[in-house]
């Protein structure tokens, strides 16, 4: 890490402190401790598989801790984070993400939403992905979500932002692996999906304004994630949860903790017994920073219930779709720039997209 990264860790820790709400004991959803997986005991891995599996049952959403990723990592990644934000607008967009075939660079506030100005999700965003050859047939294929990445001219800061992508990435193994173990099948079986995954990770900025918190005007705006399963690096309060009765509550912070949260692959596979949870993040007027990391597969992947949950009712609920297509039928609305090529005809998919995520719920309060 560059002195430059670490003159920026001490004023993120700040923001961290101010803004912290909760500690373990006070969690509004389940806390996992992923300790005991370092044993290597049977015993030990089952446990914390159970413990997941309730979780990802009952609310689909979680904190985890014990998690291995160093919190010295976590600085560094949160001081990149601020050291490309804090760039003026003319640097940033260097990076567009419109540059690229495949959704690589910086993401302006105003791409946000092909309605925008009528709706506002106020937050900018870096997004990077799995980083496959620029000979890969998805790549050479366009708007198919893999190929390589993009690097903004920061010393060290490729480094420090792979590093830590490399280290989420391991951990996303681990709950695959330990989910699959939950329920009864093959990790193998879940893992040959995955070798040149649409697995995205973002270097989030809430943009600070003084706009009212409405329906309209947010953070994020309600949705459920597309993958498997996200990994969320918190910087301050904000995210709400659409928890085990459909109603918001807070998820703020806990030091120390990720949240995961299912997606929609995930609820696919268990044929529903997982549950891909809507999520939010309200608009605060603060600043705030944080970095999912959305564990997928490879675009092509078909997902359809695993045998064991091939039920007639899961099969017509949850009817093949392919990864990467459902990736794209969800993004291509979400990015201005991507609704805009689509309407000039400069991006032609072979595939419906609907208004809205099938996996959409209502809360039952506003």
């Amino acid at each position: 890490m560059t002195r430059d990264l670490k003159d920026r860790i001490e004023p993120v820790r700040e923001i961290a402190e101010d803004q912290k709400a909760l500690t373990i004991d006070d969690a509004t959803l389940p806390v996992v401790d992923l300790g005991p997986l370092a044993t290597g005991k049977p015993e030990d891995r089952a446990a914390v598989a159970v413990a997941l599996g309730k979780a990802a049952r009952e609310s689909g959403f979680f904190y985890i801790v014990n998690h291995g990723i160093p919190q010295e990592q976590i600085d560094a990644l949160f001081a990149a984070s601020r050291a490309f934000h804090e760039k003026p607008r003319s640097f940033k967009m260097r990076w567009w993400s419109g540059f690229t075939t495949h959704h690589r660079g910086y993401v302006p506030f105003e791409e946000n939403g092909s309605d925008f100005p009528k709706s506002i999700n106020f937050n900018e965003a870096w997004d990077m992905s799995f980083e496959a050859p620029a000979d890969h047939p998805d790549y050479l294929a366009e708007w198919r979500m893999t190929g390589p990445n993009v690097w903004p001219d920061i010393p060290g800061w490729k480094q420090t932002v792979q590093g830590y992508y490399d280290s989420v990435f391991s951990l996303g193994l681990t709950l695959l692996d330990t989910l699959a173990l939950e329920l009864g099948v093959d990790p193998a079986e879940l893992r040959q999906h995955i070798t040149a995954p649409c697995s995205q990770m973002r270097l989030l900025r809430y943009v600070p304004n003084d706009m009212p918190a409405t329906k309209e005007i947010v953070g994020i705006a309600s949705h459920s994630d597309f993958e498997c399963f996200t990994i969320l690096l918190q910087g301050g309060p904000g995210l709400q949860v659409m928890n085990a009765d459909d109603v918001w509550i807070e998820a703020p912070p806990i030091p120390g903790a990720f949240v995961v949260n299912i997606g929609d692959i995930f609820e696919t596979w268990s044929g529903g017994q997982f549950k891909s949870t809507q999520h939010r993040v309200t608009n605060s007027g603060r600043e705030r920073y944080s970095v999912p990391l959305f564990f997928g597969l490879d675009y092509h992947a078909v997902v359809e219930p695993l045998e064991k949950f091939r039920t007639p009712e899961a099969m017509a609920k949850y009817p093949p779709m392919r990864a990467g297509e459902h990736l794209m039928r969800m993004s291509v609305n979400a990015f201005r720039y991507m609704a805009d090529a689509r309407e000039k005809g400069e991006l032609v998919l072979d595939f419906d997209v609907p208004e809205e995520n099938p996996f959409k719920r209502e809360a039952k309060q506003p």
